[in-house]
């Protein structure tokens, strides 16, 4: 009797121990993987960093003169921009679940690429030597829109989440261009077969909606040099950085003007970034030693974090707890710790780093 007693006890805790087991790995298949992405213009690579450790988990080839780079919203694929002021058109794919390089986008006539975004399951860019900005399908593997802007030096972009508008900086032209979607219908044509055009006749039908939508673009002037710039979370306001002029341009967006310009002594600004609250700003300047804090409800300067020499991007970890700061002239990612608002870590990412993203996947 207590041979087969002890036996249940032994079978009762060998079930149990593989039900936690099942958990744990259930848990771990559902946990979501968290990366850190950073580009080296000088090593032509992409890092991919553990948040955790710190670790470079492993780099990847991304071709000439890469700026900027995003990932896909399941975290499983990152786009990287070769920009070359004009001379390179691509945009280099990575597997990054496989970790491997893959075919890069030929952009044809869309030359000098470097802003990004990912929305709506496509790749957003930005085309400087063609003045425009245009939109690549991963699917169909090919750029299935483009909109010119008319502006030089088409640089940065945002879009919405439901495609309903987007800005772009246009550095040259130290301007902004908002580009709304528009309900206004195509032009007209000539009326239907069988319907009277001239007078006394039956009216003209109206034309049919465009089925690829039709656009507004509203130029904002800004400062000398508009370059990094951000979208408040709620939505409301633009801030651009202004890197000849050193200053923060405010767009309210319901009115389509500037409200606010402060004073921000950054020349050389080359990135601006809300954090995940939307309370504070930072910015970041190729030509000083400091970051630059704003609190976004008073205007105000509330510190300046000195990083190194100078920086360039700047990624917000999603949990609002840290910043990234691609310190280009020092070689190394800087960890700001944003309740502190002190520098925590460092992370070596190979010489000049630049362009940071967050891939996030499960």
């Amino acid at each position: 009797m207590k041979i087969r007693d002890g036996l249940a006890v032994g079978v009762r805790r060998l079930l149990l121990a593989g039900v936690g087991l099942s958990s744990c790995i259930a848990n771990a298949q559902t946990a979501p993987v968290e990366r850190l992405l950073a580009l080296s213009k000088h090593d032509h690579t992409l890092s991919i960093v553990d948040p955790v450790s710190l670790k470079v988990l492993g780099k990847l080839p991304v071709g000439n003169d890469p700026h900027e780079v995003v990932a896909s919203a399941d975290g499983r694929t990152a786009y990287v921009s070769n920009y070359g002021s004009g001379l390179y058109n691509s945009i280099t794919v990575l597997d990054l679940v496989g970790m491997k390089t893959l075919p890069a986008v030929d952009l044809g006539p869309l030359r000098g690429p470097h802003g990004l975004v990912f929305v709506a399951g496509k790749v957003w860019f930005t085309a400087e030597a063609a003045k425009a900005f245009g939109r690549y399908d991963p699917a169909a593997n090919k750029v299935d829109w483009v909109l010119g802007t008319g502006q030089d030096r088409t640089h940065m972009i945002f879009v919405a989440a439901d495609q309903s508008w987007m800005a772009t900086t246009n550095v040259s032209s130290g301007t902004v261009t908002l580009i709304e979607k528009s309900t206004r219908r195509g032009p007209g044509g000539p009326p239907p077969a069988g319907m009277g055009a001239g007078p006394g006749g039956p009216p003209r039908m109206p034309p049919p909606a465009n089925p690829a939508g039709d656009w507004t673009e509203t130029v904002i002037p800004v400062g000398n040099g508009a370059e990094g710039f951000d979208v408040s979370p709620d939505a409301r306001e633009i801030w651009v950085a202004n890197a000849q002029d050193g200053t923060v341009s405010i767009i309210d967006r319901a009115s389509k003007k500037v409200t606010q310009t402060l004073a921000a002594d950054m020349r050389g600004a080359n990135r601006l970034k809300f954090t995940v609250d939307g309370k504070l700003a930072l910015i970041s300047s190729l030509g000083g030693a400091d970051v630059a804090v704003y609190d976004v409800a008073s205007r105000k300067q509330l510190k300046r974090i000195k990083i190194g020499h100078g920086a360039a991007g700047i990624q917000m970890q999603p949990d609002g707890s840290r910043a990234f700061v691609a310190c280009s002239p020092d070689n190394y990612v800087a960890i700001i710790d944003l309740k502190a608002l002190e520098v925590v870590g460092r992370v070596d990412v190979g010489p000049e780093p630049d362009g940071l993203a967050w891939a996030s996947g499960r």
